[in-house]
């Protein structure tokens, strides 16, 4: 299972502001806002990056991190207010996809439950398509 810290990275401003379809769930939001509020994050200068890079047994994996600008092409959305951005090779991976959080015998942490993922490994922690 996706157990995954946040982190924190600063990019430049974005010229173009794209909508994506990426569910989050209430569980999962609640967690990234105790999340920010322990780490002091202002959610209305920051946004929740989610990124999917190169590694894992799978092949992709998923990061999530905080992020004070957006790049041009970044794909955002808003879940109230949590203010998510993902680029746009990223979203190819991702779309119709949803953010999960559980705290249960089952794994804590971060889910992805991704229609495209073709496989994950054992631990969930990557997936390829």
């Amino acid at each position: 299972m996706m157990t995954t810290a946040l982190t924190y990275k600063t990019t430049t401003q974005p010229t173009l502001y794209l909508y994506m379809d990426i569910q989050i769930t209430d569980r999962a939001l609640d967690k990234i806002r105790e999340i920010a509020q322990q780490e002091a994050i202002n959610m209305t200068d920051h946004v929740l990056r989610v990124a999917v890079v190169p590694g894992g047994c799978s092949g992709l994996t998923y990061d999530l991190g905080w992020d004070s600008a957006l790049q041009a092409e970044d794909r955002i959305t808003d879940f109230g207010d949590v203010r998510v951005a993902m680029d746009k090779r990223s979203y190819l991976y991702v779309e119709g996809t949803e953010l999960d959080f559980s705290d249960g015998l089952e794994g804590k942490g971060f889910h992805f439950l991704n229609p495209q993922a073709a496989r994950t490994c054992a631990c969930g922690e990557s997936f390829g398509l």
